[in-house]
């Protein structure tokens, strides 16, 4: 069970996409057939009637087309065709993939489906089968469907911002699908991305298609799918096509061929339902936002665009497209009672002038009444206008509308910034989110935007995390529970750190399984993620051991150690725990947490964010420094380590800018902030951190090399020269008459002089406040003493060094003597000497071991021990010393020991380098050195192939079968190793030949075997072919191999040359490290100082004298105070590198590419504006004109209605703006309050349509001669439809489109109450409430109803209220106050029947019946609540304006 538990968890924190593998023997590709042929359904005709042709059904297919039960119905004859009889579905026919060839070779997904399918099934398609991502935002475009014109500079804009605005949010973008009109603009746009971007994914473009208008469809037909049909584009058929750039296509049958439009009502379904799905799969939050898109278009695009404001679908008009999107731009601008339909005339004249001649009455006074309902949902209507700057690109302005659309929806202020904001953030626009949101209207606390802050990590958006933080987000705040953090690691993407954390949880479970197995289940579950103490065990392994973990343990409320606990312990009196959790408090730091979370990702832009906001950078950047090189080192994955190592470059460069503006802004606050401990990173320095993470370049800043220095010469001034240091060492007096220069000394200089100087700048100024001004350093400041100055002579670190270079040239020359004069049987007296002072030597190797004052621990210790060169010298000196002593010490090795020690005094001569690596001449060779001797390594292993190889084939020749090894590795390697330096063998050359220079048969030991001689005793061996290897050999191994390495020397020497200084800067640390640390006595009288740290340290148990030099811990004050200085420094650093970064020639190409292109759009943008100015004066010259017509013909009406019709009648031509001239001459008096509810097109819960009334025929007294409104009640009754009878009942707002009682229950006027009661709560300030009772649909509204006499409550409130409240109601309804009665406008209304609404203000004081009645109320549970009187109180309009003539009864704002 543990190890099933384990995997389950592994599976959980890595976070992977797949899922768990099922066993399934069929494969995806007839899974894929198969739920297609069981889910997806076409139509077809069954029954063949003759239609136009004989061979031609009255469905539109051929005879041919159709199926042999059909032509059989028709042979027997079964009626007249009927589409909803003779069409049926059957699976579909037609599936699969689409290749339309060509140089893209484009492959889409399609299927023929029905028009009856469900959305749901269509959503599962695309989604399930065809993989495709659910969106963010769904697009359509819609408008002319044949090819129309588009300018280009509108053309580029619209497929620039329509890409744009699907890319960065994640949209689809469905279309019609076909090759022509907007849809072909569509898909140009879509391939020019496809062509452009490098990025992998794709914009996802569905087309929803006529299957039976489509071009060459018989190549889609295939009973188990075409994978893939190869589709021909064309483009010459009578028939579109299908568009090459579309992804996805779903073609839309009904069973007939050539009718247009079928997929209309199904597109609109799949919309809707698509609108309807939770946004990113969440639990809660909000839908997928829809928005239209219109270009160009006629009726039916009108159609669609009122369709979906309707379904508070927000629309994007474009201006200049053409056609219907024309017209609704120009009418936009105006009021609505200016879009008459005279002037829709006009428009559709000038805008539709192909299509006008077509258009009737009818149909201009419906589209004028659609175009002015489009124009009052202003909320839902955006008119992008190419020619202005109102916003900017396509883009913008569909994301503009979707926030002003649900800015309008949201039932609260905050709800609608809220849902806002959630769109912004999935669809990754901070532009609009800056310019739309965050402005001074919305008013955001830290705690509304965790939320947000929490998305945007997670979801990887960190221009997001910026502006957030911009805009109030307190990190402090965010990160207040342990719970969110923890929650962001769960979050973390699949990357090395999750990987390496999911391990450590899972190795943690069996152990916190057994701890915690008393415990109950529910904490027990709680504990099984990822706790912070995993987080901060596994930061510790990648920072080091030496570092303390940077989250207390889960059993601890603050992790301090013993030192700390001691500190404490005094000021503990019974109040313990508020003081750990002050001081856990203290050391938390936000931004510390957040970026370590968004380093350990390797999240370049979020750990960038991250850093700016912490306090301690410089150590947070070195931390992620060591952090990232570690896990670079410990991953598998090249690539991800290259990255790595990259971003670690990248804060190393951070750290290094920092603390180079630190040290020029203070040098001695940047010497602290170097060895001040970090409580935010494990209370290590940042020092230690730049030495762990091997940031050389950091080392090696002037800052960082003057505390080395510092610490180096002690209390030493670093100003002393060498020789008066060396001086002093010896003639140890001179320190007291001012030869040596100390450090305090000059420090007290310094001061004095500069208080010299202001006391002269006062006398010169007069300045009484600058000679009061006194350093405070002053007092504290004291001169060294005589025993001071001497001991800080000999413990200076640099005076150490000196002592110990004189100790070791007299062991070497002590060795020496003794190896050369002195090596007796008995050990003499300078012997014993030597290994004493070799005892010494050792001991002090092994207090170098164990001395860790960094806290690494042994194992560390002794690994960084064993790695550095000079250790390992000095381990192999000891160990080759003690093996000749051993052997000196023998009788019979005595000499072996002597070679042994010889062999030993030359690796102590090499140490001897090691001591001159603190210079700054000599160290950089040194290093030198070192990397040449490893290039020389590698070249002696290619060198040896040929050395062995000549030498083995020369001794094979020369010499037969040599019995002896040493002759043998004589003649094969040694002799050609030395024919390299010029020792050219005389064995080779007959000439040179010597037979008394070897042995014949081998057996001299001291000559070499002869070679094989002939019968007259010379060299039998091929003369000629040896001197040709000798010359080869010499060819390749002393002129090409040897040129060979002087190369290499020469190019190792050129490339470590300029990091020779910052690589010997960074190991001079260790050395100054080691002499600080070490004995002032050299040896071999170091052994005293030993003894004593013994006796102290181990036999005393008396603690370690710890250093301030390289360790610091700083009062908190002092500590804020220098942080503080640190962050200011920080911004200086970023201000001068976004500087520099602005001055690049890069950034000014770009820039001034940006301003060109600005330049050149502008332009274009004038002349399209001007030529525009040009025909808006034309056409109001044109109106002018039409207006001084009709000015005449009035005053010459007006002339013969006074009696002067004698004269001619002479009329001035009237220039005619409407195929109705006397409806378009009707002027008319428009007054506001016209009821709209009341003039939809559709009558709710009914299929009746409205007869279209426009704005200027509502009221009665204007004629309306083609007003023909249909006739519709709900049940018939005694009013009839009589007309006489209807004459008599005329609503009194105007006309309706329809005629009778409709739903209503009789004609005339239907009387209603709703009653408002209100009370004031006194919370802190006097809050006016209202009663709100739940309808039926759940939404609380007013009490109310409709009554026979207003004089009565509404008897339906005795169901709603309960009758005890009912009744008291009834008694206090004569107290009432009346706010308002009289017409209403209601959906329900017709031209003879309407609603009045009666409001009354029942008050409810604190009189007992009051209080009867709020009690009564409390005990309705939850359906009658009291809700606070306010502007967004979720009401209906009409109840909403009831509501606010109440508040101001009690001047309360509503």
């Amino acid at each position: 069970m543990e190890q099933t538990g384990g995997s389950h968890l592994i599976q959980n924190l890595t976070l992977s996409a797949s899922t768990a593998l099922k066993v399934v023997s069929l494969t995806p590709t007839f899974q894929h057939v198969t739920w297609i042929r069981q889910n997806i359904r076409k139509k077809e005709c069954c029954f063949f009637e003759i239609g136009i042709r004989e061979d031609v059904c009255m469905c539109g297919y051929s005879k041919s087309e159709h199926v042999a039960d059909a032509i059989q119905t028709e042979v027997m004859g079964s009626g007249t065709w009927d589409p909803l009889t003779h069409i049926r579905e059957v699976p579909t026919d037609a599936f699969g993939d689409i290749s339309f060839g060509g140089l893209r070779q484009a492959t889409t997904k399609y299927a023929r489906v029905s028009t009856d399918t469900t959305p749901e099934v269509l959503y599962q398609l695309m989604t399930e089968q065809w993989k495709v991502s659910p969106p963010n935002l769904l697009i359509s475009v819609t408008g002319g469907a044949k090819n129309f014109y588009l300018k280009t500079r509108l053309k580029n804009v619209f497929q620039r911002g329509l890409i744009k605005v699907a890319q960065t949010t994640g949209a689809w973008i469905i279309t019609g699908g076909t090759n022509t009109g907007v849809m072909k603009h569509v898909g140009q746009a879509v391939r020019d991305y496809s062509l452009s971007s490098s990025m992998q994914g794709q914009i996802v473009t569905i087309g929803l298609a006529t299957w039976g208008v489509i071009h060459n469809k018989e190549v889609l037909v295939h009973s188990q799918g075409c994978f893939p049909a190869h589709y021909p584009m064309d483009v010459k058929g009578r028939l579109p096509c299908l568009d090459n750039n579309h992804t996805h296509f779903l073609l839309v049958d009904d069973g007939t061929y050539g009718r247009y439009g079928v997929e209309i009502d199904l597109r609109s379904r799949l919309e809707k339902f698509i609108s309807q799905k939770t946004l990113g799969n969440k639990a809660v939050g909000v839908t997928i936002p829809a928005v239209c898109v219109v270009l160009d278009g006629g009726g039916g695009t009108l159609n669609t665009i009122y369709t979906a404001m309707l379904n508070d679908t927000p629309c994007v008009v474009l201006e200049g497209s053409g056609r219907i999107a024309d017209v609704i731009a120009h009418a936009a601008g105006l009021p609505v009672s200016q879009v008459t339909i005279s002037l829709i005339h006009r428009l559709l004249k000038k805008f539709l002038s192909l299509e006008y001649d077509n258009f009737t009455d009818l149909m201009i006074i419906e589209w004028t009444k659609k175009i002015q309902d489009i124009i009052r949902m202003s909320h839902l209507l955006t008119v992008f206008r190419g020619g202005g700057d109102s916003h900017g690109d396509v883009d913008v302005a569909i994301l503009q509308a979707l926030f002003k659309a649900s800015r309008a929806s949201a039932s609260q202020v905050v709800e609608g910034w809220r849902r806002q904001l959630e769109l912004a953030i999935v669809w990754n626009r901070v532009d609009i989110a800056a310019t739309e949101i965050f402005t001074d209207e919305s008013q955001w606390k830290s705690s509304d935007l965790h939320w947000a802050m929490f998305s945007a990590l997670a979801g990887n958006k960190p221009r997001f995390v910026s502006l957030l933080l911009e805009n109030g987000v307190s990190l402090r705040e965010f990160l207040q529970s342990e719970d969110t953090l923890c929650e962001l690691y769960k979050q973390l993407p699949n990357c090395f750190f999750l990987r390496k954390l999911a391990k450590r949880v899972r190795a943690a479970c069996p152990r916190r399984r057994k701890v915690f197995a008393t415990r109950n289940r529910v904490h027990s579950s709680q504990s099984t993620g990822i706790a912070l103490s995993h987080v901060s065990d596994e930061v510790r392994h990648l920072l080091g051991n030496f570092t303390q973990p940077i989250y207390p343990p889960p059993t601890m409320m603050y992790h301090f150690n013993m030192e700390d606990a001691t500190s404490l312990s005094r000021s503990l009196s019974g109040s313990q725990a508020p003081l750990r959790v002050d001081l856990a408090e203290a050391q938390r730091d936000p931004a510390r947490d957040l970026f370590l979370w968004a380093v350990v990702q390797k999240n370049r832009e979020l750990s960038e964010i991250t850093w700016e906001q912490c306090t301690d950078c410089v150590s947070a950047a070195l931390a992620a420094c060591k952090i990232l090189r570690k896990m670079a080192e410990e991953g598998s994955d090249a690539d991800e380590a290259v990255e790595m190592r990259d971003l670690a470059d990248h804060f190393e460069m951070h750290a290094i800018g920092v603390f180079t503006q630190c040290y020029s802004g203070g040098e001695e606050r940047a010497k602290r902030l170097l060895v001040r401990v970090s409580r935010n990173w494990g209370k290590t320095t940042c020092l230690r951190l730049a030495l762990e993470a091997n940031c050389k370049s950091f080392v090696a800043l002037s800052g960082v090399q003057a505390l080395l220095t510092e610490i180096w010469c002690g209390e030493l001034s670093v100003d002393n020269p060498v020789w008066r240091v060396t001086i002093c060492m010896i003639f140890f007096p001179l320190i007291y008459t001012g030869f040596l220069t100390y450090r305090p000394d000059e420090l007290i200089q310094k001061q004095n002089e500069k208080s010299e100087d202001i006391k002269t700048v006062a006398s010169v100024t007069g300045s009484v406040l600058r000679s009061k001004a006194k350093n405070p350093d002053l007092t504290t400041m004291k001169s060294l003493n005589c025993w001071s100055r001497l001991a800080c002579l000999y413990s200076s670190p640099q005076v150490k060094f000196y002592w110990n270079i004189v100790s070791y040239f007299a062991f070497l020359f002590l060795f020496a003597v003794v190896l050369m004069m002195d090596f007796q049987t008995m050990p003499s007296p300078a012997e014993i000497l030597l290994y004493v002072w070799l005892f010494s030597v050792v001991s002090e190797e092994v207090r170098q071991l164990f001395y860790d004052p960094d806290g690494f621990g042994f194992h560390k210790k002794a690994r960084m021990y064993i790695r550095e060169l000079w250790n390992i010298l000095d381990v192999l000196s000891i160990v080759l010393f003690i093996i000749g002593l051993v052997f000196r010490l023998t009788t019979k090795l005595f000499y072996a020991g002597k070679i042994i020690l010889c062999i030993d005094f030359v690796v102590f001569c090499l140490r001897l380098m090691a001591i001159f690596s603190i210079s700054r001449t000599l160290g950089p060779k040194i290093i030198i050195v070192r990397r040449m001797m490893m290039d020389m390594f590698f070249f002696m292993f290619l060198l040896s192939i040929w050395v062995v190889a000549y030498g083995v084939a020369k001794q094979g020749i020369l010499i037969h079968n040599d019995s002896r090894l040493e002759w043998i590795f004589r003649g094969a390697v040694y002799e050609p190793y030395l024919i390299i330096f010029g020792n050219v063998p005389t064995n080779v050359d007959y000439s040179e030949f010597d037979l008394d220079s070897c042995s014949m048969n081998g057996t001299d030991p001291l000559k070499p075997k002869c070679p094989v001689l002939n019968e007259n005793q010379t060299p039998a061996f091929p003369e000629w072919l040896t001197i040709i290897m000798l010359c080869v050999y010499l060819l390749f191994a002393n002129i090409l191999l040897l040129n060979l390495l002087i190369a290499i020397f020469n190019f190792t020497f050129q490339e470590v040359q300029d990091n020779t200084d910052r690589i010997w800067k960074f190991q001079r640390y260790e050395l100054i490290k080691e002499y600080h640390s070490r004995p002032a006595a050299p040896p071999p009288f170091i052994i005293l100082s030993h003894l004593y740290i013994f006796i102290r340290n181990v036999l005393l148990c008396r603690p370690t004298l710890k250093s301030r030099k390289f360790r610091t811990e700083l009062p908190h004050v002092e500590e804020e105070e220098l942080l503080s200085w640190e962050a200011l420094m920080k911004d200086r650093y970023l201000l001068s590198t976004q500087q520099q970064r602005s001055q690049t020639m890069e950034r000014c190409i770009v820039d001034t590419a940006q301003k060109v292109n600005a330049i050149t759009e502008r332009l274009e943008r004038e002349e399209e504006i001007s030529s525009a100015i040009l025909i808006k004066r034309l056409a109001r010259l044109e109106e002018q004109v039409v207006q001084s017509a009709k000015g005449l013909q009035w005053i010459m009406e007006s002339l013969k209605s006074n009696g002067l019709a004698w004269k001619e009648e002479q009329t001035l031509p009237i220039l005619p703006t409407g195929k109705d001239s006397s409806e378009t001459l009707e002027s008319v008096n428009e007054t506001e309050g016209f009821h709209v509810k009341a003039r939809q097109f559709h009558y709710p819960n009914s299929k009746v349509t409205r007869f279209p009334v426009p704005e200027e025929k509502v009221p009665w007294e204007v004629s309306f001669t083609s007003y023909m409104p249909s006739y519709f009640s709900s049940e018939d009754n005694v009013d009839g439809s009589d007309t006489e009878v209807l004459e008599n009942y005329r609503n009194p707002g105007g006309r309706t489109g329809i005629r009778g009682r409709g739903s209503l229950s009789h004609l005339g006027p239907n009387l209603q109450v709703d009653l408002v009661i209100t009370r004031l709560r006194d919370s802190g300030r006097s809050v006016l409430e209202f009663l709100a009772v739940e309808d039926k649909q759940q939404k609380m509204v007013l009490p109310g109803g409709p009554v026979e006499s207003a004089e009565r409550l509404p008897s339906t409130l005795m169901r709603t209220m309960g009758k005890s409240l009912y009744e008291k109601l009834c008694e206090k309804i004569a107290e009432g106050i009346l706010v308002f009665e009289g017409y209403v406008d209601d959906v329900r209304n017709t031209d003879n029947a309407w609603i009045e609404t009666t409001v009354l203000n029942l008050h409810l004081d604190s009189s007992e019946d009051s209080e009867d009645i709020v009690n009564m109320v409390a005990c309705s549970r939850g359906s009658l609540q009291w809700q606070e009187v306010s502007c967004k109180n979720g009401l209906c309009s009409d109840q909403s304006d009831s509501l606010r003539r109440v508040a101001m009864l009690y001047n309360r704002n509503s």
